[in-house]
């Protein structure tokens, strides 16, 4: 389905329980296509499950999570939601990029052999389209010259931005990334920024899960705060980060910020 005024991520009244613990509680806001919409809020708020939710590695409870109008996770049939196969789930993710925290580059893989291998397995591209459009993509992340490298010759910040390169390289719609310079050094955390602003001006939709509030403010076209659970705020991302409007909102961000 292509629509602009259809939503690239829509969350309807969506829940998700581990246990007896309600961990998302009725979240429902659009992501816009095109648009670079970041999740903030304190640690154990929900973020990084709703993130995981979007491409079905979590099982939501009840509501619904669209992308470009299409069902995630499920097939409607009678006014009732079933869930897909783990086939057809996967089919969905190859639309989907992530990027984790943890860069999950295979060790024994040269940077150019990560990268191409799931355009070659998945998406069934011959060897040389993978690798030339690799090759490109390496080139946009600053490391045309670490093709040939092992993940271990290479700094966090550089592994994280071979990451990126390797989820750009399944075509995505759109960009997930759960926290992807909290585990890099202070002085690598740019880089990666510096790439995932590129995108942004290049119209990749992106949700980002981060606590970088200079990324959010300046690079996020909306912000949304969660606590317990919930979306607490949300809108224009200088606007939310500036001048939040509610309290939980404001104590977070002193916290973080002072």
């Amino acid at each position: 389905m292509s629509n602009t005024d259809t939503p690239m991520i829509a969350f309807r009244d969506v829940w998700k329980r581990f246990g007896s613990l309600d961990v998302l509680k009725g979240i429902d806001f659009d992501v816009p296509a095109g648009s670079v919409t970041c999740l903030i809020g304190p640690s154990g708020s929900g973020k990084s499950t709703l993130l995981r939710c979007v491409n079905h590695l979590e099982q939501i409870d009840a509501g619904r999570i669209e992308v470009e109008g299409d069902l995630i996770g499920y097939r409607e049939k009678d006014g009732r939601l079933h869930e897909i196969s783990e086939r057809d789930a996967a089919k969905q993710r190859a639309d989907v990029g992530m990027v984790f925290q943890s860069f999950n580059l295979f060790p024994h893989r040269t940077v150019l052999a990560n990268i191409t291998e799931a355009p070659v397995k998945v998406k069934g591209e011959s060897k040389a389209e993978a690798e030339a459009y690799a090759r490109e993509l390496l080139d946009q992340v600053g490391l045309a010259d670490k093709a040939d490298a092992w993940p271990v010759q290479l700094s966090g910040g550089q592994q994280q931005r071979v990451a990126i390169a390797r989820a750009l390289a399944m075509r995505p719609k759109l960009m997930l990334f759960d926290e992807p310079t909290s585990a890099l050094d202070p002085e690598l955390v740019g880089e990666v920024l510096a790439v995932m602003r590129r995108l942004a001006d290049d119209g990749m939709t992106m949700l980002v899960v981060t606590h970088e509030m200079g990324f959010a403010r300046e690079v996020a076209d909306q912000v949304a705060f969660m606590a317990d659970g919930r979306i607490v705020e949300h809108g224009p991302g200088r606007e939310v980060i500036s001048n939040p409007k509610e309290e939980r909102t404001r104590a977070f961000l002193s916290s973080i910020l002072d």
